[in-house]
């Protein structure tokens, strides 16, 4: 090979890294604008709603739309290392409006069978939920999924299944305390974002699922010790 030659791939591969260092940027700035203009969006949307156990959902496309508002503030930022991966194996930027709308939609899909399921409840289902998703955080199915969810999927779609797998006990405990709470969703969203960033380590996993099982059993005993779960008189 000649050094004429050698010169020209190593411009090549100069001009590709800069490519791809443009185009994580371009994808960073974007995921986290978008989740920052989404926890905007949920505060103004969420304002006033919070009515502890009793708090209703109001009609379908609403929730939907605060649910999803909710769900691109919250997951967005753990989400941001799987999608600057997503762009950097092929596609650029152009790949990551198809992986994040796919991994919103999943989560999309648990918000409409929250909407079916849901209504308003007592403390002592609360206090139920909340330990027993205290003890999912300890089983290896939470773990795996886990696992899966900070490392690298072929698919949005993907991606957010095993996401949803990760946080779906999180997720319960917001929906049982008070679903439209700001200081709940705030709490729930920055362990999420925890989760999906930092390894498992059982000196931090597990005091984190003791505490969520003994807020349960304070919901159960002492509710009105716990903030935001009754509504306001």
């Amino acid at each position: 090979m000649t050094a004429p030659t050698i010169a020209t791939r190593q411009q090549h591969l100069a001009s590709r890294l800069r490519s791809l260092d443009a185009a994580s940027a371009v994808a960073l700035t974007a995921t986290l604008g978008i989740a920052a203009a989404s926890w905007v969006l949920a505060l103004w949307q969420m304002n006033g709603m919070a009515m502890g156990v009793a708090t209703g959902l109001g009609s379908f496309w609403f929730f939907v739309a605060v649910w999803l508002a909710m769900m691109a503030a919250m997951m967005l930022p753990g989400a941001a290392p799987a999608i600057l991966r997503r762009a950097r194996a092929g596609g650029g930027v152009r790949a990551v409006p198809r992986f994040v709308g796919s991994y919103l939609a999943v989560w999309g899909l648990v918000g409409v069978a929250v909407y079916v399921v849901y209504g308003p409840h007592g403390t002592v289902a609360a206090g139920a939920i909340a330990i027993a998703a205290g003890v999912y955080e300890l089983t290896p199915l939470k773990q795996s999924f886990r696992r899966r969810c900070r490392e690298s999927a072929r698919s949005g779609f993907e991606f957010g299944l095993y996401c949803v797998g990760s946080s779906i006990g999180l997720m319960a405990v917001l929906v049982a305390l008070s679903v439209m709470s700001i200081a709940w969703m705030s709490v729930i969203g920055v362990l999420v974002l925890a989760q999906k960033l930092l390894p498992a380590k059982a000196a931090i996993d597990v005091p984190l699922a003791l505490a969520i099982v003994g807020l349960g059993v304070l919901i159960v005993v002492a509710p009105s010790s716990v903030p935001g779960l009754m509504p306001p008189m």
